[in-house]
């Protein structure tokens, strides 16, 4: 695995992969994903710019909201993680991760299509970790439909809960415990500017993740919050082969991009890192692209 700190070719720091044709129910896991993820166990090296922090990442465990969580220990913070019950085997290594770094994890596994978990679930982190003062909004839906007509109300419907009705109503708890300082980053997509035809609904919700971010991050600026959102481009995680992508898709996924290959979930990591760090005091509102180079508006 290719060392954070050592200047690499961006092409070829990470495997150009051909996944095999592959199925997992969903909400997949890392752990049974071919091939692996990069989440930085091994590669990523913090420097403590968010010594003291807690923080709340949803889907925490794995893809993106694994290696973000990663970072976030590395950087100094206390992490809840939240997860589906049935993500327990991924969630359970990233936290002994965690703990490997001397900070404390908080394990909330639950629904976030549930409206009374998503404000339990603020609840029950603020208690865990004595506060918070960072809000990472990941967790995501994704299933791929050729047609319109293929979609049903429960796929639109739950679609919607999970990827930004939760984001309303666990921002909407969030903003009673964060204190002038704090930070909220939002997980939207490139698809939000360049929708696959076999992700309407997906695309949809990231196209109004934007739209909430820059809304927010005005309201409440004036209170020392801050808010802004990144979107990935084609990263490799279990959400792809859990119906995420057509499964003859999954051979070429990623290769369409500048880079040629797809990303891996630890190169999204330092753009979390980045917005929740005093270093970015001056942003808010902004969409981050970590696309592999293709363009956003």
């Amino acid at each position: 695995m290719a060392d954070q700190l050592t200047f690499t070719d961006p092409v070829t720091r990470f495997p150009d992969i051909t996944p095999p044709r592959q199925h997992q129910p969903e909400p997949g896991l890392d752990a049974e994903l071919i091939p692996g993820t990069d989440r930085g166990e091994e590669s990523y090296r913090g420097t403590g710019r968010l010594e003291g922090r807690r923080a709340l990442i949803t889907g925490a465990d794995s893809g993106i909201g694994a290696a973000v969580a990663i970072a976030f220990a590395r950087e100094g913070a206390d992490v809840a993680l939240n997860y589906l019950p049935q993500e327990e085997e991924d969630a359970r290594h990233i936290a002994g991760l965690i703990r490997a770094e001397g900070r404390t994890v908080v394990l909330l596994p639950g629904d976030l299509a549930d409206a009374d978990f998503c404000r339990s679930l603020v609840e029950d982190a603020v208690e865990g970790l004595g506060g918070l003062d960072a809000l990472v909004n990941n967790a995501g839906r994704q299933i791929a439909v050729e047609s319109l007509e293929e979609i049903d109300d429960q796929q639109w419907t739950e679609t919607f809960e999970v990827n930004i009705h939760a984001m309303f109503r666990i921002t909407q708890a969030a903003l009673a415990h964060l204190p002038a300082g704090s930070t909220i980053v939002n997980t939207t997509s490139i698809q939000a500017y360049e929708p696959s035809p076999t992700l309407v609904d997906y695309a949809s919700t990231k196209a109004a993740i934007n739209n909430f971010t820059k809304g927010l991050a005005q309201q409440v600026a004036s209170r020392g919050i801050r808010v802004n959102a990144v979107a990935p481009g084609p990263i490799w995680t279990p959400l792809q082969v859990s119906d995420g992508q057509p499964k003859e898709a999954l051979p070429e996924f990623g290769k369409s991009t500048p880079l040629g290959r797809a990303g891996q979930p630890t190169e999204l990591a330092p753009a979390y890192v980045f917005l929740t760090s005093p270093e970015s005091s001056y942003v808010l509102g902004e969409t981050l692209a970590v696309t592999g180079g293709s363009p956003t508006p």
